[in-house]
């Protein structure tokens, strides 16, 4: 079959089928070329090898005259072409009837253009193009103004400050989700109860109390002479999964997330007091082997004393540094629960906080030559949610990001925001 008259696909193979049939402009074109195709005569086939799409319509011209002129040497140039032509336009009329009224009938599009058709790849452009478009609000807490931030440019600024752009692809993407997730839950939480010190914004570029965010110029400062690669690296990686969140009961989930556990992540209810379906104790036993995943913190008993009386004023210290903390119970992924400090109960993330240890799953003990304490702790963070070295330890398992969230958030959905 010859395929003519759609020039968008000049380079790209054959028109739709409607191209094929009635080309709209021209539709003689089609037509001269099913009659020469009837007798043999074929002298289209050489447009699959034509220049491009800008000289796809003059080609079809040219090659529809040449074959008139043939046609006109072979049986005389007057009163032959005369006939020849209104024999052709009363067969063009009926060939354009034919297609023409079916088509109107049917609704079928005739303009020689290809309907548009929802497939998957355009749904997921339109998903990202939309996501793309939304913006939040952001108080910068410097000149006090809120300033508008699209998605996009909020979840790359995340994942340029949470987590390493050495990391795998899938363990970045996994980031990227978990980051619009809890940009999305922390809009739709102002937007029902509003914080009056946010002045009307969804969260403020205080990282102390919100999830870091780092504006290009920033990542561009951070990575020094590596910008480039890792801000595409992590661009990329954002732009794949920027539709999707993550849900639980069709609302947008905790996404809470540490560097790297214990060895097994922590529950919610087990940090923060309040269980979370989604917010369990997994396994992720490659973060034993992520670095520092062991670390030891040294502290004067001055410091130590000073340190507890901000957070636990009523407490009593014996003369003897070694009896001043004891270690109560801990969770199965070795978080410290409870701690006696100076005759008063701690808890082990308090203490943790105002000393300033990597995380709460710690032993301690008193060096009485050294006169100081010291702490041995396992992992980073809270130990909730997803690890990220977990995660990147997964990925170069070859787990997806979708297997990576799904792990970590046990019971979450992965939905289109």
């Amino acid at each position: 079959m010859v395929y003519v008259g759609n020039p968008s696909t000049a380079c790209g193979g054959p028109p739709p089928l409607e191209g094929r049939l009635f080309l709209g402009v021209f539709p003689w074109v089609t037509l001269k070329a099913a009659v020469g195709c009837a007798v043999g005569r074929c002298e289209l086939g050489s447009f699959a090898a034509g220049t491009g799409a800008g000289s796809a319509i003059p080609f079809i011209i040219h090659e529809n005259l040449s074959s008139v002129n043939h046609f006109e040497t072979s049986v005389g140039r007057n009163a032959k072409m005369r006939k020849y032509l209104a024999i052709l336009g009363g067969f063009t009329a009926s060939l354009v009837l034919l297609t023409a009224v079916p088509a109107k009938i049917s609704g079928k599009n005739v303009s020689g253009q290809a309907p548009a058709v929802s497939t998957g790849a355009t749904k997921a452009a339109e998903s990202e193009a939309s996501a793309s478009a939304k913006t939040y609000a952001m108080l910068d807490i410097t000149s006090g103004k809120v300033e508008k931030i699209s998605v996009r440019d909020y979840v790359i600024g995340a994942v340029c400050a949470e987590m390493p752009a050495t990391f795998e692809p899938e363990a970045l993407k996994a980031q990227a989700v978990a980051a619009h997730t809890y940009a999305e839950r922390q809009h739709r939480m102002e937007q029902e109860r509003p914080t009056p010190e946010l002045c009307g914004a969804d969260f403020s570029n205080d990282s102390s109390l919100y999830q870091a965010c780092f504006t290009e110029n920033q990542a561009r400062r951070y990575y020094g002479d590596n910008f480039e690669a890792a801000y595409a690296k992590i661009c990329q990686a954002a732009d794949e999964v920027l539709p999707y969140l993550l849900e639980y009961e069709e609302e947008p989930i905790i996404a809470a997330f540490c560097s790297m556990s214990a060895g097994k992540t922590e529950s919610a209810e087990a940090v923060w007091g309040s269980p979370v379906a989604y917010l369990i104790s997994v396994d992720s036993e490659a973060d034993t082997a992520a670095p520092k995943y062991l670390e030891t913190k040294s502290v004067t008993p001055e410091d130590f004393r000073a340190a507890v009386e901000e957070i636990c004023p009523d407490t009593v210290w014996d003369e003897d540094p070694g009896k001043w903390i004891q270690v109560g119970t801990c969770t199965e992924a070795g978080t410290v629960q409870s701690v006696t400090v100076g005759g008063a109960a701690v808890s082990g993330q308090d203490l943790r906080r105002c000393l300033e240890l990597r995380s709460a799953a710690f032993s301690v003990i008193y060096d009485a030559e050294k006169k100081e304490f010291i702490f041995t702790t396992k992992g980073y963070g809270h130990g909730v949610g997803m690890s990220q070295y977990g995660a990147n330890a997964m990925a170069k398992e070859g787990a997806d990001w979708k297997e990576i969230l799904q792990h970590y958030y046990p019971g979450a959905e992965i939905v289109e925001g």
